[in-house]
């Protein structure tokens, strides 16, 4: 019998499907990302599927016996760090981010190292040769062991990747493979999904890792359906403003490590150098004896940065006061407005707030809270908080300062940066031990109040 197609329409950002054509996506709510897709409907095949005679069996635990996990070494601490110790063999990653950060660039620079004991295969659907050896040339990479492929057909793809066996495979980027079994057009729903489909099972089959670029759409988040971010082993984003040289790469998934650290890295004229002491990079060049600056020390994963925070409190011209806030949450710093007047006495109802995280980071710990605050109220007084003064605390909406976790590598990290004082909440002071206080004074606070009287003594 022969096979019957027919038409379905499928959002570009969530996959929700549809019989019809409609304006906007009634799942996520986005204009004009429904776009039909081909398909068919083989009543053979679905007989096929239902008589199939394929027997499973189930493993107990205790008979698996698992394999030695063999983890690969970039050659960039930042980003081994970020990926749990190195790419794994037989995983497949994902790398997001704006245009222009640096994905391919740092693609590009691992196989410097990688090429001396592995075989690399890079394929571009979006570049020439000549293109990728200008910028291979530009960031100093010639492995003899680097192999270049510029093809669109993941198929075809697939088999060179079988008939060659390298050891590592990168594709930049998912968003312009096609599967010559689909109709619709690269980068649709259908063509992302069944594209990563098929090189995640060749990953698996013959344990190559293989590293994929995605695309972001314009609200930041990776183009195409959502399982795209399932079916990968990891995902890894890309932040920071393309006006400002520093980047940073987060894991958002990782079933091989830690989701909580982070690499630091710089953009160069010769491609991405690692930032090993990012907190000397995000503190260095504050001005001196300004009001509204005061510095806080957060943990991303394991590590412990400082970082600066920037209060701006101006009387508005409008009769609704404005609100601001770049690199921190802003219905967080609405809730600690609101805990300043009402708790602390420190009224910011006819004031315009502005609050900047330095660096282009984006923060959202709570242990942010004190800092945040202290920033705003020093810009308010126009006092300003000396140089070698840190706080850090969660706020809650009685105006109580709560304890936070990794107080002693908080301190320990400021300290080793020339810090003298450093403002914690009191319930954390009561467990710290002489050593992690020895060169730096710790004052415990327990209100708003009294965190800013520690500040101004």
């Amino acid at each position: 019998m022969a096979a019957k197609t027919k038409s379905v329409y499928v959002c570009s950002e969530c996959g929700y499907e549809t019989a019809k054509w409609l304006g906007k996506c009634p799942m996520c709510g986005e204009w004009s990302t429904l776009q039909e897709e081909v398909r068919v409907d083989s009543k053979a095949k679905e007989t096929a599927r239902k008589v199939s005679s394929h027997s499973v069996r189930a493993y107990a635990l205790s008979e698996i016996k698992p394999d030695i996990e063999i983890r690969y070494k970039t050659g960039m601490e930042e980003l081994d760090r970020v990926l749990g110790g190195g790419i794994v063999k037989g995983s497949l990653v994902l790398i997001s981010g704006d245009p222009g950060i640096g994905k391919s660039t740092i693609l590009l620079q691992i196989c410097q190292c990688l090429g001396e004991r592995l075989k690399i295969l890079y394929v571009s659907g979006e570049e020439s040769y000549n293109q990728i050896k200008l910028r291979a040339d530009r960031l100093k990479v010639n492995s003899e062991n680097l192999f270049v492929l510029c093809e669109t057909d993941v198929q075809a793809i697939n088999e060179h990747i079988l008939a060659s066996k390298p050891d590592l495979v990168i594709v930049d980027s998912i968003q312009t493979m096609s599967h010559s079994e689909l109709t619709s057009s690269p980068g649709s729903v259908a063509q992302v999904r069944e594209s990563t489909n098929l090189l995640m099972r060749t990953a698996k089959s013959i344990s190559v890792p293989i590293i994929v670029v995605g695309h972001v759409n314009k609200d930041g988040n990776i183009a195409g359906p959502k399982v795209l971010e399932h079916i990968v082993d990891a995902v890894l984003y890309f932040e920071g403003e393309r006006n400002l040289s520093f980047r940073i790469l987060r894991a958002v998934k990782n079933r091989y490590g830690s989701t909580n650290e982070i690499g630091v890295f710089e953009m160069t004229d010769v491609g991405l150098d690692e930032v090993k002491n990012p907190s000397e990079m995000l503190i260095s060049g504050r001005p001196k004896n300004t009001p509204g600056t005061c510095v806080a020390c957060v943990m991303e994963g394991s590590r412990p940065i400082l970082a600066e925070i920037q209060g701006l409190v101006t009387p508005t011209s409008f009769g609704n006061p404005r609100r601001m806030s770049n690199g921190f949450d802003y219905n967080r710093m609405a809730m600690l407005l609101a805990v300043l007047e009402k708790r602390g006495g420190y009224f910011f109802s006819n004031m315009d707030t502005y609050i900047n995280v330095v660096g282009g980071m984006k923060l959202d710990e709570p242990a942010l809270d004190l800092t945040i605050a202290l920033a705003l109220v020093s810009s308010l007084k126009e006092y300003a908080i000396k140089d070698d003064v840190l706080a850090f605390g969660e706020i809650g909406l009685a105006g109580e300062i709560r304890a936070i976790s990794h107080c002693e590598q908080r301190i320990k990290e400021a300290a080793r940066l020339g810090f003298k004082k450093c403002v914690v909440p009191v319930h954390n002071l009561r467990a710290l031990s002489s050593s992690v206080t020895k060169g730096i004074e710790v004052v415990g606070v327990r209100t708003i109040r009294q965190a800013f009287e520690a500040i101004v003594l």
